[in-house]
């Protein structure tokens, strides 16, 4: 539908409205706020949160159309107490975001035009009552962990509401709290039958067959009931080749009921993980024909794959990796958080840039947070044609919820409705109770768990995670894996157990305990850990003027999403580091600070398979525009974490490892077959006098981690400085760089790095593509990339440029630059122009 108008309840303000929108956008596009995102507009516009919105069209229904038997207005999302009236007549009241709702509006329907009003009470006001009905609040008061507190801060999560947690905060603080038609409105007409859903079982998947059953589910109208109709139910291969074609007769009886074919796909082409292999789609059609007519028809999409969530006995507890078409896959990925605050803003395009970035990067999985929403379906497309596995959490997180019946059938009609719209997607590979409620329960300040509701609250917590969900995922999706919480033992053990289940990790940067910590953890999964850095400069001054350019600032406090975030950030950086000398470098530190603690603890974790198989940081984008823990920035922008993960998510990685007075020389391979490689290691001064090497030939065995070399720090040293040398490796095979890291033995503070002179060469390749080949005479460290002005995006960045090697690497223009243009234009700092 079109037309729509909104306003601010009790005043005759109508502006034109976007749909899908939300009230923010709304205004931001007519004029009526500022940029919610810039300086501290975001503290003046909190009232928005706390007022009513109506929204209204108007559409033309033609005679022809009434006369159908159904006409069913669908609302695919509104956000989220919405009161809806067609022609002045009520017709639905809604308290959910995360549902479809359906109402039969035959009767309110006329020929002509028509009006359709909605509208939206605040949620703040709302949410406000709530607990008073409950009896009880359900919030916690653990300082950054305060999700739900109510007072001088505002709310900032809500268990009692089906809203997305992100709308009311980010860890501390009022945020923009979220109303609108944030989904499409449609008008439906049918009149015997229409197809409610059409879902492909995945019942036994080899190389050889495919068993599949094809689940056609329909409504019948009272007056269908006994007639006959045909059922044509075809696949089209990935090839885009027609597959088979099966036909069977229907006997149409009234209400829903599901009809079932059997089907077998001989050698099928199967979908595996990045990495691993290709990621074949087939497509089936459903059509249901009376007399040679289409009654009406659904389509679905989906990958062919076996898939397990393999849990066995072993000598450090019971192990957790996924195993897909019989390959134990070790995730490699980071958290999902929503891409913007005003989720109708994230464009096709963004979708892209953020998921191809991390296909880009190596990696295989991705988790979609308990704290945000159920993403779009392109989402789960682009997941699906990336080879990009998602972990789905339910939207439960950090706090615990009500068990009364009207709450838990308003959460088993919103559960019902996504994973019966999410099931045919190959890419999702678990279904997740929840984000850290269990955790929660067991560590964090709540004070229902010692009160006399005590036992009503636990048993509420069985009642949604252990019996709600597995019994709508038994009926809609029984064949992929469950698990109640994250993180979790599954209530076989404490939740974040190293022997059992998955953990989240936050001594490091949540407390403050030393980055080195990462390696005293050995978890079967790592599911969630993450370290904060700022955007650089370019990004920050989307958001600032140059007078806030300080990171104590009021603007760039008001721009940080932890409680303790920036004073934090600049002690954990002035352990490693000196005191950068500006903002800009203080910037750029503290990405390469967040990459190399992220690195340490990636590299630890990928060591350690097949005790550990799993490696999710938190987090590959941000909603905000602040500083975060993500890898790539608010504007699209990777940091220096995102070049990071490329190289320690590769398939091959080298990863050379202090271990007393030795160096152990690891690499790890995600290759199914085993791979002849060659290693060689050096130790260099910083003016690239060599003063160790070494190179030793490998079978680098398949899907393994294990160390080929180990040499003593004492050989390797040979009484040199341990301020002054770089240890450098490099993993090849039949002449292509398979693997290459460097290894230090001081903190950078510590150490005395040259002053550099780094030469640029460019050559144009394409129109918009060009080539340049950087060459050090000294050790450069972290260099950075960038123009003084224009954009552009750098093949690899944040790299150590060894002294007398030359790196080459590609630049993708946004806009026609000339080769004197982009020459006058780069910016090379490197780690010693930060002091």
């Amino acid at each position: 539908m079109t037309g729509w108008r909104f306003r601010q309840v009790g005043k005759d303000n109508w502006a034109p409205a976007t749909v899908p929108g939300t009230v923010h956008t709304d205004l931001l596009a007519t004029k009526q706020i500022e940029d919610p995102l810039y300086r501290d507009n975001e503290m003046k516009l909190q009232w928005i949160g706390k007022t009513d919105w109506d929204y209204e069209t108007t559409f033309a229904v033609a005679p022809a159309t009434l006369q159908r038997s159904h006409l069913e207005l669908v609302f695919k999302g509104l956000d989220t107490y919405a009161d809806v009236t067609l022609n002045d007549a009520s017709i639905l009241h809604t308290d959910n975001m995360f549902r479809e709702w359906r109402v039969d509006v035959k009767p309110q329907l006329k020929v002509g035009e028509n009006r359709l009003r909605i509208r939206f009470r605040s949620p703040l006001n709302e949410v406000a009552e709530l607990p008073k009905r409950a009896g009880y609040e359900l919030f916690a008061i653990n300082d950054e962990q305060a999700m739900g507190i109510i007072g001088d801060k505002g709310p900032v999560l809500s268990p009692y509401t089906r809203k997305a947690p992100y709308h009311y905060g980010w860890d501390w603080g009022p945020r923009f709290v979220t109303s609108g038609i944030w989904q499409p409105v449609q008008l439906e007409a049918w009149d015997a039958v229409k197809i409610t859903d059409f879902h492909v079982v995945q019942r036994q998947i080899s190389a050889q067959a495919a068993q599949l059953q094809l689940v056609v589910e329909y409504e019948g109208a009272a007056s269908a009931g006994g007639q006959q109709a045909t059922l044509v139910l075809e696949n089209l291969g990935p090839d885009g080749k027609a597959g088979q074609r099966l036909e069977q007769t229907v006997t149409l009886q009234p209400n829903r009921h599901e009809v079932t074919a059997d089907l077998r796909i001989n050698n099928p082409r199967l979908w595996f993980p990045a990495g691993y292999g290709p990621q074949s789609l087939y497509s089936f059609k459903a059509q249901l024909l009376q007399n040679g007519k289409p009654l009406d028809e659904a389509k679905t999409r989906t990958g062919l794959r076996s898939l397990q969530l393999r849990r066995e006995h072993d000598a450090y507890g019971k192990s957790f990796e996924f195993v897909v078409n019989g390959i134990p896959i070790f995730a490699k990925g980071a958290n999902w958080i929503p891409a913007d605050i005003f989720q109708t803003r994230v464009t096709p395009a963004r979708y892209r840039h953020l998921l191809q970035s991390a296909k880009d990067c190596n990696m295989n999985m991705v988790r979609v947070w308990g704290g945000g929403i159920y993403e779009n379906q392109i989402f789960y497309d682009l997941c699906d044609e990336l080879g990009l596995m998602v972990w789905q959490d339910f939207l439960f997180a950090c706090s615990f919820y009500p068990g009364d019946e009207a709450f838990m059938s308003n959460v088993r009609e919103e559960l019902t409705y996504q994973v019966r719209r999410l099931r045919d997607h190959p890419s999702i590979s678990i279904w997740v109770g929840n984000n850290e409620n269990e955790i929660a329960w067991q560590e964090w300040g709540f004070p229902v768990k010692n009160g006399p509701h005590r036992l009503a609250v636990w048993s509420n917590y069985l009642k949604l995670y252990r019996d709600l969900i597995p019994t709508v995922l038994k009926a809609q999706d029984p064949d992929r894996p469950y698990w109640s919480s994250s993180p979790s033992a599954d209530f076989e053990d404490i939740a974040g157990s190293q022997a059992n289940g998955d953990m989240h990790y936050w001594q490091v940067w949540g407390g403050t305990a030393p980055i080195s910590d990462y390696e005293k953890q050995i978890p079967r999964f790592m599911s969630e850990y993450g370290f904060q850095s700022f955007p650089d400069l370019k990004s920050v001054a989307l958001f600032t003027k140059p007078e806030d350019w300080d990171i104590a600032s009021p603007v760039m406090k008001e721009h940080q999403r932890s409680a303790v975030g920036n004073p934090r950030l600049k002690e954990y950086l002035l352990r490693d580091y000196k005191e950068p000398k500006n903002f800009a470098s203080f910037l750029y530190v503290s990405q390469v600070l967040q990459a190399q603690a992220i690195k340490l603890s990636a590299e630890h974790l990928r060591r350690n398979r097949p005790r550990t198989m799993g490696s999710m940081y938190w987090q590959l984008d941000d909603c905000w525009g602040v500083a975060s823990w993500s890898s790539i920035d608010y504007y699209g922008r990777w940091k220096a974490l995102q070049y990071y993960a490329k190289r320690f998510y590769s398939a091959f990685l080298v990863s050379p490892h202090e271990e007393g007075d030795q160096v152990r020389f690891y690499v790890v391979s995600d290759r199914t077959s085993a791979v002849p490689a060659s290693l060689q290691v050096r130790m260099l001064d910083f003016n690239g006098k060599v003063l160790f090497k070494q190179s030793a030939s490998l079978q680098v065995e398949p899907l393994t981690s294990k160390v080929y070399l180990e040499i003593s720090k004492d050989k390797l040293l040979k009484g040199q400085d341990i301020k002054k040398v770089v240890l450098a490796c490099d993993l090849q095979a039949n002449g292509t760089t398979l693997s290459t890291n460097t290894h230090y033995f001081a903190l950078p503070k510590e150490m005395t790095l040259p002053k550099t002179n780094v030469s640029a060469t460019w050559a144009r390749t394409t129109d918009s593509t060009y080539q340049v080949t950087l060459k050090s005479t000294a050790l450069a460290r972290e260099v950075y990339l960038s123009l003084a002005q224009g954009d552009g995006f750098f093949g690899d960045n944040y790299f150590d440029l060894l002294p007398g090697e030359t790196k080459v690497l590609t630049f993708k223009s946004e806009g026609a630059t000339s080769l004197d243009e982009l020459r006058k234009r780069l910016v090379v700092r490197s780690l010693t122009d930060a002091f």
